[in-house]
């Protein structure tokens, strides 16, 4: 797995041995990033269930000033926090080793009006955990701590239906790639 572009191209990032992880393939990653273009520059980007921390890494590498790293799996959120620093990333990068809803909570709960919001939010659950799409598509659609351009990009299984909705968000494209699909929701005005 490596960075495909920005600060850090062709880097390499380390993973987990056998099957703990399921990162986002280069392939996968360079798509989301191609739609995302140039609005990472300078944006602020949570990356829920992070696995290796692949995506959220790319955001920085493409000059994102923030990323809150989500991962609940103890290995996993120590992977991340090893990718990074082999990087030399010494600010803009933060871990929550906690739940993503306990996570996304804190960090409703400290972000304050006026203070910078979040322009990304990348939500890659285990394909199994179908719950946990719903409950945080759900719970991001309900909170105040996205700008009114975020964008709520989730990656799942090619024949899994997301919801068109959940509170303010709505889906507005979804991309399909191999066994894999992004669905990409946007803040209703």
């Amino acid at each position: 797995m490596r960075i495909i572009a920005g600060t850090y191209r062709s880097r390499i990032l380390k993973s987990l041995k056998g099957q703990a992880l399921r990162p986002t393939t280069d392939r996968l990653r360079e798509t989301l990033f191609n739609v995302l273009g140039h609005t990472v520059n300078g944006a602020r980007f949570i990356d829920v269930f992070a696995g290796t921390g692949a995506v959220g890494i790319e955001a920085l590498s493409r000059g994102a000033t923030e990323v809150v790293f989500i991962e609940n799996h103890a290995p996993a959120a120590a992977l991340i926090r090893r990718n990074v620093e082999s990087l030399g990333i010494h600010s803009g990068a933060t871990v929550l080793a906690v739940d993503a809803l306990r996570s996304l909570e804190k960090l409703a709960a400290k972000h304050r009006p006026g203070q910078p919001a979040y322009d990304f939010v990348f939500i890659d659950p285990p394909y199994a955990a179908v719950h946990e799409y719903t409950q945080v598509l759900r719970f991001l659609g309900a909170t105040s701590f996205l700008s009114l351009q975020a964008k709520v990009i989730v990656e799942h299984r090619h024949n899994f239906e997301l919801p068109d909705s959940a509170g303010s968000l709505r889906r507005t494209r979804v991309l399909r790639q191999g066994d894999a699909a992004l669905s990409f929701y946007s803040r209703e005005s």
